[in-house]
């Protein structure tokens, strides 16, 4: 068995953004925390590979959690982005994107509308993303 072992780039940064997916999206989190995360400590890594280096043995991952199809249409894929160093028996937890939206729920408490996060420094901008995907719907 392959026991890896977790550092981060950026803890601070990166439990931030956890906890904002723990709290906008709970089914993208539950996938990280229970299905992904045991999954990468057995070493068994998920997800489309980005990039290697063959050189030095690491490899660096990209892997898309669940989400709604508007909040993908108005902010993008959730992504979670990792490196692995096989040498050492180290991933490294990099980042959870799209990293302003998830950076500005953290900071404030976000609204909602017709079910997707508005964010405060573009309200308008996100709103008529949402209305233009609703009539092109209809």
């Amino acid at each position: 068995m392959n026991n890896y072992i977790f550092d981060y780039q950026n803890e601070n940064d990166f439990r931030k953004r956890e906890r904002t997916l723990k709290k906008y999206n709970m089914l993208a989190y539950k996938k990280l925390v229970f299905n992904i995360y045991p999954e990468l400590k057995n070493g068994i890594f998920l997800g489309e590979k980005v990039s290697v280096q063959k050189k030095d043995n690491i490899e660096t991952y990209s892997v898309k959690l669940p989400t709604d199809d508007l909040f993908v249409k108005v902010h993008g894929e959730i992504k979670f982005h990792y490196t692995v160093y096989k040498d050492s028996k180290i991933v490294l937890l990099t980042n959870i994107t799209p990293d302003t939206i998830l950076e500005e729920a953290h900071k404030t408490e976000l609204g909602t509308y017709k079910g997707v996060m508005i964010s405060k420094s573009n309200p308008k901008k996100d709103i008529f993303k949402v209305n233009l995907l609703n009539m092109l719907n209809k």
